[in-house]
């Protein structure tokens, strides 16, 4: 009942909504909304920092489940730059990962890219792909566009 309360909700709703979601969900190891964030399609694709390349939705799952049966992940986007059009998103992000280590809380760095593409379903989440990062990432580099063509 949850997770179709939780798919009603995402339909008609924006980018922004799903990575909302997808964000909640890994602060709250809850499987059944992370993966409501996602396309039901077979070539979906998952990359962590320094893993292999996971495709489809029975291999995203195993590899979340596995990420929450150690607890949750508290990553907070920041920094999101977006390329949008009618049917497929792209949000470019920097993740601060909330580490708590034997002297107290403390920070990591991840680069990401969330790609959504709108489905029959409302917009999901297509590829999340992620590598490390360093403090440095914190700040944006070069110079944003204020013209687009």
């Amino acid at each position: 009942m949850k997770r179709a309360k939780m798919q009603a909700s995402f339909v008609g709703g924006t980018t922004d909504d799903i990575e909302h979601a997808f964000y909640e969900a890994l602060h709250n190891a809850d499987i059944e909304q992370l993966m409501s964030c996602w396309a039901e399609e077979d070539d979906i694709v998952c990359v962590h920092p320094g893993g292999p390349r996971i495709i489809g939705p029975g291999a995203v799952r195993s590899v979340f489940e596995a990420m929450f049966a150690k607890g949750s992940v508290q990553a907070y986007p920041e920094r999101i730059h977006k390329i949008e059009s009618l049917a497929c998103a792209v949000h470019h992000l920097v993740e601060r990962v909330e580490l708590i280590g034997q002297n107290g809380p403390q920070h990591a760095w991840v680069i990401a890219t969330n790609v959504y593409h709108k489905t029959p379903q409302g917009w999901r989440m297509v590829v999340h792909h992620t590598s490390p990062g360093t403090a440095h990432d914190a700040a944006d580099q070069g110079i944003k566009p204020t013209i687009f063509h």
